[in-house]
């Protein structure tokens, strides 16, 4: 059997807070202080802009499209195809100006567009109001869905762990839309997909870490608490490690091969894999410590875990007698 890493593994991870702990402040601190100064690069869906769907002769070159609309210099431009080969949806930033600037917009597209289109099936307008609308929406999602993990976490384990998981959670959030300000990757509701799918991923990888640190609790009654903790993450590390490596070996052949529509979004994915793995190991666990866990809360649902602790576990309970 191939072992990536070995089951007598035994890193000091929770050592390692005193390092992870300021990185993580100034990742924060960092996202923050560029989100303040420089802004999101906010895609047509939060600034407003033109929609056209056409249908084409044919299936539709996109990037030809793409290249023709582009040198008419209306800005930001987004092209894809929609449900079929030769069904493309063209969006395009809203014009300075009025509503007569967004018609004359229309109008230049479609004379630029000339023979290739055969059906022009719908325009719209985008009004900036939609856009602030959606980035309320945008906001009200990730907050729900922290505050629906935080409850279920403390139903599920403790208050503790819930407060940890959130903490992990908020600093993944934050450092997610620190990058997307620094790199001015456009910011859209593909990425709030993203954050949210981010949160997701993190919450998993620390509930089976919290899972196995309960675990630990309710069978090692005199081990210091560090090193149970510690005992936790290295048991669970394996399987930590091989879910985040073919994730991210998904999510590079899209940011390689995806095309630009979906680039954004892997990137995204690619760093909240990376920054959830980090922050479950190095901040959701250690910050149990800060909260001062308790063995009691845990203790009465040891009975119902005794049955499954027979002569399988004696070589786990070694540990238990120092």
């Amino acid at each position: 059997m191939l072992k990536i890493v070995p089951a007598t593994t035994n890193v000091n991870f929770i050592g390692m807070r005193r390092l992870a702990y300021p990185l993580s402040a100034f990742l924060i601190v960092a996202s923050i202080a560029v989100f303040l100064v420089q802004g999101l690069n906010f895609g047509i869906d939060f600034r407003g802009g033109t929609l056209i769907e056409i249908k084409t002769d044919g299936p539709a070159n996109v990037e030809q499209l793409r290249e023709t609309v582009d040198r008419l210099g209306l800005g930001e431009v987004q092209i894809q195809e929609f449900g079929a080969p030769d069904d493309v949806l063209i969006r395009v930033q809203k014009q300075d100006g009025a509503e007569a600037e967004q018609v004359k917009a229309i109008e230049v597209i479609k004379k630029a567009l000339g023979g290739n289109v055969a059906e022009y099936r719908r325009t719209e307008f985008v009004g900036p109001t939609v856009g602030a609308e959606l980035i309320q929406s945008a906001i009200w999602a990730v907050t729900l869905a922290i505050g629906a993990i935080l409850i279920y976490v403390w139903f599920r384990f403790e208050w503790q762990f819930g407060v940890g998981a959130v903490i992990a959670l908020t600093h993944d959030v934050i450092t997610t839309i620190g990058l997307f300000a620094f790199t001015q990757l456009e910011f859209n509701l593909a990425t709030v997909a993203a954050i949210l799918t981010i949160a997701g991923y993190s919450i998993n990888d620390t509930v089976v870490i919290y899972d196995r640190v309960r675990e630990e609790l309710r069978r090692y009654k005199k081990m210091d608490m560090a090193a149970l903790l510690n005992l936790a993450v290295n048991r669970t590390l394996s399987r930590t490690f091989m879910t985040s490596v073919t994730t991210l070996i998904a999510l590079i052949a899209l940011a390689t091969f995806g095309g630009s529509i979906i680039r954004d979004f892997a990137y995204a994915m690619i760093w909240g894999v990376v920054i959830g793995t980090y922050s479950s190991v190095f901040i959701a666990v250690p910050v149990l410590l800060w909260l001062k866990v308790s063995r009691e809360a845990l203790s009465a649902g040891q009975e119902e875990d005794s049955s499954g602790e027979g002569s399988g576990n004696a070589m786990a309970e070694k540990p238990s007698e120092k």
